[in-house]
């Protein structure tokens, strides 16, 4: 919901150490994959019930996220780094809330599963309608700088993180507040559905 307002104020941030990243020689596809690390430690402290250490590694991923797509700004985008992206970005969001069900099953372990799936949801519905746009040649004008066509929604990537630090700040609200998530990804996946059906018709 407000991935598309944030975006060119990120930009703008992380702009001057994403230059200096490129002047040394650093690759977008290593920030992708240490960042992909950094998240599975966040998943692994979570699991630890170390919700500090959670955040932090949490928030490390979500940095060389935003850096891995401003430097392949500046050495020009590619193929593999758009798939390595997006993928890694969609197994670490099915992934955190997992880390938080082995920390307490009993409490956890349910409203996880129903998190995980609703997850499934915006995703596959983001990404099947990405597909078929970019058949259609169809751009996203609120991101012209995305290796695919960004679909809006009202559970984006900035309300997902913003659920996992609250997760990570309030460890006992875990089961509520992904259940209430859940159902605003459920909407979300309805109105992707109905955007597609009405577009593609």
């Amino acid at each position: 919901m407000f991935d598309a307002r944030l975006a060119p104020v990120q930009r703008r941030l992380l702009q001057p150490l994403a230059q200096h990243l490129h002047g040394q020689g650093v690759r977008a596809d290593t920030l992708t994959l240490a960042g992909f690390a950094l998240g599975l430690l966040a998943v692994g402290a979570a699991a630890a019930g170390l919700p500090l250490l959670a955040l932090a590694g949490l928030l490390a991923n979500r940095l060389a996220d935003g850096l891995d797509g401003a430097v392949a700004r500046l050495a020009g985008p590619t193929d593999r780094g758009a798939f390595l992206d997006i993928a890694l970005d969609f197994l670490f969001y099915a992934l955190f809330p997992l880390g938080f069900a082995l920390a307490d099953p009993a409490a956890n372990a349910l409203p996880a599963a129903v998190l995980i799936a609703s997850f499934i949801g915006t995703g596959s519905s983001f990404l099947a309608f990405s597909l078929i746009a970019d058949r259609r040649g169809l751009k996203a004008a609120d991101y012209p700088s995305k290796g695919i066509y960004y679909l809006g929604g009202l559970t984006e990537g900035a309300e997902t993180i913003a659920l996992f630090v609250a997760f990570c700040l309030f460890p006992p609200a875990f089961a509520p507040l992904a259940l209430i998530f859940a159902a605003a990804c459920a909407v979300t996946t309805a109105l992707r559905l109905l955007a597609g059906w009405r577009m593609f018709g």
